[in-house]
């Protein structure tokens, strides 16, 4: 038998299909189902049933199946090592993202850009998420990486993760607001929101775990009137007076342009925090070791503004 072999019965036992299993190889149907055969043979015993309208493993080709993986993966292993020596990496990259929030603060574009003009051979995978799934995804291996905002001050158990903003949040108000009676007021203590109707980014987000953990330990709920994943939405929302929206600090100019009036929350102090964030026992493959090396490298880390 040959690898060329096991890839094609790994690839038909997947999708249950000769033709689907060719298309996907980028090969003639007939000469898939040729090597298979050839394999079957080989081995002495038939591991895929034909008989019905999809293709299904025989009890033979269930147990043959998890070691033709294996192997597989093996194979790829050995010859990222060897690239790594070399140079020249491939391979798949997985990226998780927030969902419409800080975008404006670092252009990842550029640095995937730059990646892949330096490992044009790596695939890279970028999705939008909540940090609180991204985290569950980090966990289950479906991300190399994620950017996500922080909630706490420790990070979960098996992540690692490094800083790469961290800003005061404010409270955006329409110019009219009853708030702004006070001449020249700069803040707002957090319990003064305790009866505003707010607008905030939603659950499972960094920001929103930062505002629910400081309403709870100042002894509310905070009252949520709209959600909302891009912080500039939540800002046109407060323009038009229906709450106080609870977002990372804006330059006066960019207020003034959105007609907003920015307090800084006080009585405690709230922090925007976002993170690169990692399985501590590293990516898993050296693809995503050196995208996040670049990451690393790249995003500043901060001190508090």
């Amino acid at each position: 038998m040959d690898i060329r072999q096991l890839r094609y019965f790994v690839t038909v036992a997947e999708e249950a299909n000769f033709t689907r299993a060719a298309a996907r190889l980028h090969l003639a149907q007939p000469g898939v189902s040729a090597q298979v055969r050839q394999l079957e043979k080989e081995l002495g015993q038939p591991l895929l049933d034909r008989s019905g309208r999809s293709v299904t493993l025989t009890e033979a080709g269930e147990a043959v199946l998890p070691y033709a993986r294996a192997a597989l993966a093996a194979v790829e292993a050995v010859r990222q090592t060897v690239d790594e020596f070399t140079g020249l990496l491939r391979g798949h990259v997985t990226i998780g993202f927030l969902s419409g929030a800080a975008a404006h603060a670092f252009d990842l574009a550029s640095v995937l850009a730059d990646f892949h003009h330096d490992h044009p051979q790596v695939e890279i995978a970028l999705s939008e998420d909540t940090s609180e799934r991204m985290l569950a995804a980090l966990h289950r291996g479906e991300l190399d990486i994620a950017v996500i905002g922080l909630a706490g001050e420790e990070p979960p158990p098996g992540i690692s993760l490094q800083v790469v903003i961290d800003e005061p949040l404010v409270a955006a108000v329409a110019r009219d607001d009853p708030v702004l009676a006070h001449t020249g007021r700069m803040s707002i203590p957090l319990a003064e929101l305790r009866d505003r109707p707010l607008i905030s980014l939603p659950r499972g987000t960094g920001i929103r775990g930062v505002l629910d953990r400081a309403c709870a330990r100042a002894g509310f709920q905070p009252r949520i009137a709209f959600e909302a994943a891009a912080p500039l939405f939540l800002a046109q929302l407060a323009a038009r007076g229906l709450g106080v929206a609870v977002v990372p600090a804006l330059q006066a100019d960019e207020a003034s342009a959105l007609g907003l009036r920015t307090l800084e929350i006080t009585h405690p102090r709230l922090r925007g925090r976002v993170a690169l964030a990692w399985r501590t026992d590293g990516p898993s493959s050296p693809a995503a070791t050196a995208f996040l090396r670049l990451l690393r490298a790249t995003l500043a880390v901060p001190g508090p503004g």
